[in-house]
């Protein structure tokens, strides 16, 4: 398989997955093309670890799945290979040491690089004779990071990788995952509930809601098409006629409103124009889900 050629790393058609009370995905479908970042985000049970948990292959869905051409469902120990992952917890047993962390995952990955994981850890407090249960989370994460990034994945899939660290760990994560890790070769898919902390990274974004994907675009996609005006008083009436898609009250009378679809020019006359946040999108695409 030359994983090289592949027009998308992952193609997901059709996508369902029902619990007993619930439907985790419904008609799901995304692809996810070679060398982006892509941030998928959604409220709490909108199905975004059933997406992920699908696409390692740790559940049955129905539907079409490839991942590197493979099918995660019957293909797994193959797929393995080009795929790594952190989850929100820590999945190192306790008693272990660093430096037989380090020896385990040498021992079973055959793309890993020791001397690269070395160097990584030689940034941190991390001393080799350290047992996991004498880690803070940071430095646990920090762990994860570095023998994870010392594997020659084509995949990174992050779940809330840095939930419950101070934002000197995040920012520093983050920052090491883009200089240390990240080229034109690798993917990375990250889900986080700190938009605005990832919004930077993106190349791509992924809104998931009650199992769907109801936005998936480039990020240079999303600043030209949803526009964000800040109206004065004596225009609100008529801003709001134009059907904006979400809209908040600011301080002194002002409010603003999002538009999907709208150019700038054509919502001057209402007011400031500028791109919205990912944070601020999010919110209005996901209106009415936390009723």
């Amino acid at each position: 398989m030359n994983i090289e050629s592949l027009p998308h790393v992952i193609e997901a058609r059709g996508l369902r997955k029902g619990y007993k009370n619930s439907v985790a995905l419904d008609d799901t479908t995304f692809s996810i093309e070679p060398g982006r970042i892509v941030g998928l985000i959604g409220p709490n049970g909108a199905g975004k670890t059933t997406a992920l948990k699908a696409i390692l292959g740790l559940i049955d869905v129905e539907g079409e799945l490839k991942v590197l051409g493979l099918d995660p469902r019957r293909e797994r120990d193959r797929l393995m290979n080009d795929v790594c992952f952190i989850a929100d917890v820590a999945i190192l047993p306790r008693w272990i040491r660093v430096r037989e962390a380090i020896d385990y995952v040498e021992g079973v990955h055959p793309r890993f690089d020791r001397a690269r994981c070395e160097r990584f850890l030689a940034n941190t407090q991390l001393k080799p004779n350290a047992r996991v249960r004498e880690l803070s989370k940071g430095m646990i994460v920090q762990l994860h990071l570095a023998l994870v990034m010392a594997i020659d994945a084509r995949v990174l899939i992050l779940d809330e990788p840095t939930l419950g660290l101070d934002i000197i760990y995040r920012k520093e994560f983050y920052q090491r995952l883009l200089e240390d890790y990240f080229d034109e070769q690798k993917t990375i898919i990250v889900t986080t509930h700190q938009v605005e902390e990832i919004e930077h990274i993106l190349t791509d974004v992924m809104f998931i809601r009650d199992g769907r994907i109801v936005l998936q675009a480039s990020m240079d996609e999303v600043g030209a098409r949803f526009v964000e005006v800040l109206v004065s008083a004596d225009q609100v009436e008529a801003a709001r006629a134009l059907g904006p898609i979400g809209e908040r009250a600011l301080p002194f009378g002002k409010t603003v409103m999002l538009f999907d679809g709208m150019s700038p020019a054509g919502l001057a006359g209402y007011g400031e124009t500028r791109t919205p946040g990912l944070a601020d999108l999010f919110v209005a695409q996901m209106k009415g889900a936390y009723a």
